[in-house]
């Protein structure tokens, strides 16, 4: 099974909310794939990734607000060719990635 829903199981198991982050779209290149995931507990912890780190506590910051609101989010990160190469990026690009409670 994948260990970022083994996780949340876990957490649900323990009657600890989560909220569950995934790249649904990538535009001309990212860091991780479509499908990618990462979960977060009520509690803070964290399992998994959405971008290799460079967005991930913009992406902690938005699920800890989905395990509180239950609303769903969809959200976009992206960075210009331009922007990317003077950080030292070998490229840029953009990810969407679905933020949304876990309720089962």
């Amino acid at each position: 099974m994948n260990p970022v829903i083994e996780k949340i199981a876990g957490w649900r198991e323990e009657e600890r909310k989560a909220a569950l982050a995934t790249v649904v779209k990538v535009e001309r290149s990212g860091p991780l794939g479509p499908g990618t995931s990462m979960a977060v507990s009520e509690d803070g912890q964290v399992v998994g990734s959405v971008s290799g780190g460079c967005v991930e506590p913009a992406v902690f910051e938005e699920a800890m607000a989905a395990i509180e609101t239950g609303r769903p989010k969809l959200l976009t990160y992206g960075i210009s060719d331009d922007e990317a190469f003077g950080v030292g990026l070998t490229c840029g690009g953009i990810i969407h990635i679905f933020v949304e409670r876990v309720d089962w």
